[in-house]
């Protein structure tokens, strides 16, 4: 391998330690641009190949500003509070059935709404209610971390690596459920069990019910009408096969302009508080792994590639998941997913070895806290709220859940 491959390498490796890491407190999208500057700079990546990556990314900076919007309208509004009141309210004082309810409420946001949606909106909400239930919090939240990633391929719309593996080949709804179905069904249920299991002790105690209920004023019954009205549009466009990335932003702004009638300073606050650094970090990402393409490193995925299609089915395709899972929980999975989805796309007859890198990819990070980008900004979440989970506490759980979940999936690819 030529030299300057080993210098690609190390600057890639550097800018995701330190995206993962946040040295001296630098946002990690100034990690991941660096990187790529560097890499123009030092005439590692041409301008306009950087240029050209950058561009390919369109409609994923545009489904992610989309979904971002409609989490943080939703969040605005209080229509997460309500779901997690809900909850407790339909929990009636079980501590175990009110586990349930949020898990079930995790599920349908993160296949609705994404799994970013669940670590930033949902987690905060469900904080809110379990300190008025009086229980121990740490059930509760490690199901918003564990639920966002198990739940994360439910459908096209469940994760934004979903649209970083697959990209222009991503699969029309009624293929994707055909493919992905049973697999999330082990793994929603699988990690479920075990974090139930895991946490038997902590839910045993009695839920305290709150007197005065959560209502929703008549903005949020409004964001609520245009949180259906998305998820309805986005179903029908992955129905249809067409890119998500603009129907998500038209979408979004189309709720946020319902809301508007009701709510003169939405549009406002929900511009202030996305975090809209997330568009240039991944720009960067593009960018990086465009350097490693150009310098022909992803030859040796497609080596990988047909060395597992040789193999037999289960053990190939199980080989390919947890080997990119326990890749993205040492580089986080969203660079990972680019360069699998980069490698996947050079080489014409993966099978279903393409499915099992995307649950690899998306269930894999519920190993670590860095794993994912949704984990990540979980962790940030419950700190905001001065609420502690450990990576330790978190890998204790993941280090069961994950490779059962994933084993279990597997399994059911391609039946």
């Amino acid at each position: 391998m030529p030299l300057h491959s080993y210098v690609i390498i190390a600057i890639v490796l550097l800018s995701i330690l330190c995206m993962m890491l946040r040295p001296r407190g630098i946002a990690d999208a100034y990690w991941a641009c660096g990187g790529a500057l560097l890499l123009i700079l030092l005439g590692l990546l041409p301008l306009r190949d950087a240029g050209h990556a950058v561009l390919e990314g369109l409609d994923v900076y545009l489904f992610l500003a989309g979904m971002m919007m409609l989490a943080e309208m939703a969040r605005e509004e209080g229509v997460f509070e309500w779901v997690a009141d809900q909850a407790a309210r339909h929990a009636r004082g079980s501590s175990s059935r009110l586990f349930t309810l949020i898990y079930l409420a995790g599920i349908v946001v993160t296949a609705l709404f994404s799994n970013d949606a669940t670590a930033v909106v949902l987690t905060p909400a469900v904080l809110a209610v379990i300190r008025k239930a009086r229980v121990e919090p740490k059930p509760y939240v490690l199901a918003c971390a564990l639920i966002a990633n198990a739940a994360s391929f439910v459908l096209p719309i469940s994760n934004p690596a979903n649209l970083v593996v697959f990209g222009k080949s991503l699969p029309p709804l009624w293929l994707w459920i055909r493919a992905f179905l049973l697999p999330s069904v082990a793994s929603i249920a699988i990690t479920f069990f075990v974090l139930r299991f895991l946490s038997s002790q902590d839910l045993k105690g009695q839920v305290q019910d709150s007197n005065i209920p959560a209502v929703l004023s008549p903005s949020a019954k409004l964001a609520l009408w245009g949180l259906a009205l998305a998820s309805v549009t986005l179903i029908v466009c992955s129905a249809i096969g067409t890119d998500l990335g603009a129907p998500t932003c038209i979408a979004a702004i189309a709720a946020v302009l319902l809301v508007y009638a009701r709510d003169r300073q939405v549009p406002a606050r929900v511009v202030k508080t996305v975090s809209w650094s997330v568009l240039p970090l991944v720009a960067g990402l593009f960018a990086i792994v465009q350097a490693l393409q150009d310098a022909g490193l992803l030859r040796y995925g497609l080596d990988a590639l047909w060395n597992l299609t040789r193999m037999p089915a289960v053990v190939g395709n199980l080989s390919a998941a947890l080997s990119v899972g326990l890749l993205s929980n040492a580089m986080n999975n969203l660079p990972v997913g680019l360069m699998s989805g980069e490698a996947v796309h050079g080489f014409a007859h993966s099978g279903t070895i393409t499915h099992s890198i995307l649950i690899g990819v998306d269930l894999g990070p519920n190993l670590s806290v860095t794993g994912s980008l949704a984990t990540i900004l979980w962790l940030i979440a419950l700190r905001r709220e001065k609420v502690e989970i450990t990576a330790w506490q978190f890998f204790k759980v993941g280090v069961v859940a994950m490779p059962l979940a994933l084993f279990g999936s597997i399994l059911l690819v391609g039946r």
